[in-house]
């Protein structure tokens, strides 16, 4: 685009002309031959309106293409350009804001963490299982840092968005075949790996009546830890296979037990963990790995 030289007149120049004219006579005083407009402060042969125009050019050529499962979103010159700010000295800026909303966008679109869902149980009942910390989640910071690069560097590329944390697989069942379920209702759990059930059995879940029911939700294992001492209000006791998925709350045997299952939970119940026999404990814990969901929910 051309620059404009338009009709401002510089006020000190056109006095200086007037008196002039006054001075020697003349009837006519012609602003642009005494010069009296402001000229522009940059025109566009000016070498910092082309190093500006490179830079705006190069911004709107970005395209990062996201990746999610078989969904797509394309982030590029279109959506950009109204991020660019220019100030009076040519200045380019990106609105960070505006980037950070762009990523709240595909966060409140895409991510799965405490997400309400759908879950088959393995007695062929389907239940809603909301909340806990399970699932997709974007990393606002860290990816509105990279977008900001992209666009800095022009970028055309095909990607993930940074993540906070990975769930097992895309898509609406982001759970995946590989999972811990805990009936509460019916005192059961069952372990699949690769969709194939690797152990079942009754268990002892957290005592509702005095404020310690487990928690439900879709969680994840944190880690596992043999032999060690769990250690609470009022409590401290030994388990050979620790399987913690939320906080101190988590799957174990409970060596102190001789009884599993029914309404047990109701009365004589744990603090909040899930305690199982030690066989059915040791076959989960060789066979379980970090990251592996785990449903909790009541019928």
């Amino acid at each position: 685009m051309k620059e404009v030289y338009g009709n401002k007149v510089n006020k000190n120049k056109l006095i200086e002309a007037v008196k002039y004219s006054l001075q020697h006579g003349e009837r006519i005083l012609n602003l642009e031959e005494k010069f009296c407009y402001e000229n522009p402060k940059y025109t566009s042969t000016s070498e910092k309106v082309i190093k500006t125009r490179a830079l705006l050019n190069k911004c709107v050529s970005t395209k990062i293409t996201y990746l999610f499962g078989d969904e797509k979103e394309v982030l590029d010159g279109d959506i950009i350009s109204k991020w660019l700010i220019i100030d009076e000295n040519l200045k380019v800026k990106l609105n960070e804001i505006e980037v950070m909303k762009y990523v709240k966008f595909l966060s409140e679109k895409y991510d799965t963490m405490g997400a309400k869902r759908s879950f088959k149980t393995s007695l062929g009942k389907v239940v809603e299982v909301d909340g806990g910390i399970y699932g997709w989640k974007i990393n606002y910071g860290d990816e509105s840092k990279a977008i900001l690069k992209s666009i800095q560097q022009g970028e055309v590329i095909e990607r993930e968005p940074i993540y906070f944390q990975r769930a097992a697989r895309k898509g609406p069942n982001d759970i995946g075949d590989t999972y811990v379920e805990v009936n509460i209702t019916r005192q059961r759990l069952w372990f699949y790996k690769n969709g194939r059930i690797i152990a079942q059995g009754p268990v002892v879940t957290g005592n509702p009546n005095r404020g310690n029911a487990t928690v439900v939700g879709t969680y994840m294992l944190n880690y596992k830890q043999k032999d060690t001492t769990l250690k609470g209000p009022g409590y401290e006791a030994k388990v050979t296979y620790w399987m913690p998925f939320y906080g101190n709350i988590g799957i174990h045997d409970a060596s102190w037990r001789h009884a599993f299952g029914g309404n047990i939970y109701k009365s004589n119940g744990s603090h909040g963990c899930v305690n199982v026999p030690l066989n059915l404990a040791k076959t989960i814990f060789e066979n379980i790995e970090k990251g592996t969901p785990i449903i909790c929910y009541e019928e």
